[in-house]
């Protein structure tokens, strides 16, 4: 269940019409991989008229930015997050980080058409969140904590639907699944399906289904290739920022 707080954001968002998805810690709640996150993380559509709604609904939840970089749009383009702090009384407190950009994610406007509609039942608000499968991708990078929420993902997925699955399903479990058992049982249940769908992990093919170790060393391959791609990524964002902070620090002595 997502604390009020954050249910006061997202229907703040909605109220001002922002393009924007749901993404992070909340996501991953409704998803049913995390049992609580304290900040509200959302990414939103580029351009200056969402911006500007963007704005409004900022003010009125009282938020102001406490970090580097400052709320402009050149920096959410080029991959930053910027972090606001609510004063609103209804989220006094609330952390909002806000992106455009999602590494090794595509285009605002395809992660919008993929996206999951919540309806929430009680006030009938619509809640728009990354799809799973585009959450499962921004989760991978180089802090320790999101490999096992990744792992969480695929699997409570796997857990809900896989007795009524899809050909999209069973892509995205063989694909992203990263639980040695769990990929044992889908090169067992879909050995037809893999050389189509195991296309960025070509080992599925012909490894054995009951080597759990061999799995486990593939994934850890993964896992440090993402991990480096991460922090090439994020090196001169980190650079940008520290001279963005010694600038601030001279104008302000």
């Amino acid at each position: 269940m997502i604390p009020n707080p954050i249910l006061k954001v997202l229907s703040t968002m909605s109220c001002h019409t922002v393009r924007h998805l749901l993404i992070g810690g909340q996501a991953c709640v409704l998803y049913g991989a995390a049992e609580f996150s304290r900040d509200c993380d959302i990414v939103i559509l580029a351009e200056e008229a969402n911006f500007e709604k963007l704005n409004a609904a900022l003010a009125e939840l009282q938020a102001e930015c406490i970090a580097i970089p400052e709320f402009k749009a050149e920096y959410l383009q080029r991959g930053h997050a910027v972090h606001f702090r609510c004063r609103n009384p209804d989220v006094d407190g609330l952390r909002i980080d806000v992106m455009s950009k999602l590494r090794s994610c595509d285009p605002f406007e395809q992660l919008w058409e993929r996206r999951t509609t919540i309806q929430d039942e009680n006030d009938n608000a619509v809640y728009e969140v990354l799809a799973i499968e585009d959450l499962v991708r921004a989760k991978k990078t180089q802090r320790d904590k999101d490999w096992p929420m990744i792992r969480r993902l695929v699997e409570a997925h796997y857990d809900e639907n896989q007795d009524d699955s899809n050909e999209a399903m069973v892509q995205f479990w063989i694909r992203e699944s990263r639980t040695p058992s769990m990929l044992s049982e889908l090169i067992r249940r879909f050995p037809n399906k893999l050389a189509s769908y195991a296309t960025t992990r070509p080992w599925l093919v012909s490894i054995d289904a009951n080597d759990v170790k061999q799995i486990e060393a593939f994934l850890r391959q993964e896992e440090d290739a993402e991990r480096q791609a991460d922090e090439e990524y994020w090196r001169p964002l980190k650079e940008e920022l520290v001279q963005l902070r010694m600038n601030r620090e001279r104008r302000n002595k």
